[in-house]
């Protein structure tokens, strides 16, 4: 859904941005004074060609008018000299800006609960990190600092025109007044459209990725046509939103640019009069006309600088919206610890667990205890709540009620490291990066590996064969999510992973759904003697699997209805019986 219009005003959203400012302060305000130094010394332009033409010039004193052109290099120098100065200056500071929000941003994002990635695309995620933290850096590096020093070029301008002739002042302001009164009307329009576009970016960005990620789905499907169609109407969609953002800009760009040429020819009917009177020099109406030519450029360009304010700002709102989010699994206690090396004792007490924004529970009051070095498979149908325990298991989400613990310690008061480097979740569906084989498997280890040990992990979940055969072997690319390898292969590259991470208590969600019951067997027997000792808790609802526990949690409705081993659940609960006897497949038990 769209989001809701900005309600902060576009100063306040920027000047939050400008946290990031901070640490190059200095340079901000040197490349500030150096713009509105440059800008000073192009208003004395006039000034030096009222001296030259009232002065020398009809005196006829050449050697008079040699110092007053000379003044006039000086300062056309010097000006040259402070815009290169400020744009050196600005660098740095842009550069680290939007270095620093990005990653603030990818920070927060890894702290966030999963029911916060299950409300946002992709698509957006990436927009805001990419796209509106590059429009508040290009802000930054170029119209912050512009902005201001054209509206204090305007207040000098005519202030100059004042001190060289309140009349022809007057001209120019009765000229430019209108201007004031269409920037503040268009300034808000911005806004609205400003913000409305960049949502649709994220729209169309979200498209994108879903064609991308998923074209092996959507050419079996024959869904290219249907998916070409909705990414059109977003594309159009976009358009739109671009073209009236457009409008708002043509019609401020058509008053400012139109002014500033009214003022000059208002300036030449007054000025010729006064010069004809004798009320006024010549040198002053060419000074006038002069500084009025110097302001159309800060006019001029005022209109696309409050425009750019406007999309960096609708930029920065977008930003701080997710910045905003509230972690909803809170911060551990400082002094929390385990009492001694982890044993892997993994309990849920009274556990209830409802999504946030839903009124339904998914777990209903779980009580389940794992024994140091215990395997329990936990089973049910389909919606009973088995993903949803191994997350709190694993703190990916925090129970509602009840408490999740480790070894006597609840989990919402270890630190993240302790957390991460004793229990170890595998997904069912694994997640590659587009590394090599070596670097993912890796991802989990505290240490550096060596060859032999990755090769070990590899050859129990039975996926060293296939590894060597890819070019490159360890040092192959797996391509974008380990696309270049199947569903069981990145399955078994993931237990791999987790195999190598050392883990005191293992959470598998499914970990062999891709695999074949043979494959299945040979990788869960293998790995049954690699993880002796690893307290487990796995999803499974292979019969296989469930023979291989020490028992088995008979999950249904959001609770556990029993708990004991294969045998004992397939002679005392029809629903366990009918369950495997849906995924039984005769002649191998996996």
């Amino acid at each position: 859904m769209p989001e809701g219009r900005r309600t902060t005003s576009t100063a306040a959203v920027l000047w939050r941005c400008a946290h990031y400012l901070r640490p190059n302060r200095v340079r901000m305000i040197a490349a500030g004074l150096a713009a509105a130094s440059a800008t000073a010394a192009g208003l004395t332009l006039p000034l030096l060609l009222r001296q030259a033409i009232d002065g020398p010039l009809a005196d006829g004193d050449w050697s008079g008018l040699v110092w007053v052109v000379a003044a006039m290099a000086v300062v056309g120098v010097g000006e040259g000299l402070l815009v290169a100065a400020r744009r050196r200056l600005v660098v740095r500071p842009a550069t680290e800006l939007e270095t620093g929000m990005r990653a603030d941003l990818l920070r927060h994002l890894h702290r966030l609960p999963m029911s916060f990635h299950e409300r946002h695309s992709g698509g957006q995620l990436i927009s805001r990190a990419v796209g509106d933290i590059a429009e508040i850096g290009r802000f930054a590096a170029f119209s912050a600092i512009y902005l201001v020093v054209n509206v204090f070029a305007l207040v000098v301008g005519v202030v100059l025109l004042v001190v060289l002739s309140p009349r022809l002042a007057l001209v120019v302001l009765i000229a430019f007044g209108p201007m004031v009164v269409v920037t503040v009307i268009c300034e808000s329009r911005l806004r609205a459209a400003a913000g409305s576009a960049q949502y649709l970016d994220g729209e169309v960005a979200t498209a994108v990725e879903e064609s991308v990620l998923g074209a092996r789905l959507i050419r079996a499907f024959g869904r290219g046509p249907a998916m070409a169609a909705r990414f059109d109407a977003l594309a159009r969609a976009l358009r739109g939103a671009e073209v009236r953002k457009l409008d708002q800009m043509a019609l401020l760009w058509a008053v400012i640019v139109a002014l500033p040429e009214l003022a000059v020819a208002g300036l030449l009917a007054v000025g010729a009069h006064g010069v004809v009177s004798g009320t006024l020099s010549m040198g002053t109406l060419v000074a006038a006309i002069t500084a009025t030519t110097y302001l159309r450029w800060p006019a001029d360009t005022l209109g696309w600088l409050i425009a750019d304010a406007n999309t960096a700002a609708a930029a920065g709102d977008r930003y701080w919206k997710i910045r905003d989010v509230r972690n909803s699994i809170p911060a551990p206690d400082p002094g929390a610890a385990l009492p001694g090396p982890p044993r892997g004792e993994l309990r849920f007490t009274a556990v209830r667990y409802r999504p946030e924004g839903q009124d339904a529970e998914v777990l209903c009051g779980v009580d389940l205890h794992l024994r140091p070095g215990e395997t329990v498979a936990l089973t049910g149908p389909t919606g009973s709540g088995k993903s949803t325990l191994t997350a709190l298991a694993s703190r990916l989400a925090d129970p509602t009620a009840g408490r999740v613990t480790l070894d006597g310690v609840d989990l919402r008061a270890l630190d993240e490291d302790t957390l991460r480097s004793t229990v170890i979740h595998v997904f069912d569906e694994p997640l590659l990066f587009d590394a090599s084989v070596r670097d993912n498997v890796g991802l989990g280890a505290r240490q550096p590996l060596g060859d032999d040990q990755v090769w070990a992990a590899l050859r129990v979940v039975r996926a060293d064969d296939f590894v060597r055969d890819l070019p490159g072997g360890l040092d192959a690319p797996l391509g974008e999510q380990g696309g270049n390898l199947s569903g069981g292969q990145r399955q078994r590259l993931a237990m791999a992973r987790a195999l190598l991470a050392d883990p005191v208590v293992l959470v598998l969600d499914m970990p062999l759904s891709a695999l074949d019951a043979t494959t299945a067997h040979e990788v869960a027997s293998a790995w049954d003697a690699a993880t002796a000792g690893v307290t487990t808790l796995v999803v499974t609802d292979r019969p296989g699997s469930a023979m291989r526990a020490d028992r088995v949690a008979l999950l249904d409705g959001g609770r556990i209805v029993a708990c004991a081993p294969h045998e004992e659940l397939l002679s005392t609960q029809p629903l366990y019986r009918k369950l495997f006897a849906e995924t039984s497949t005769p002649g191998v038990v996996a």
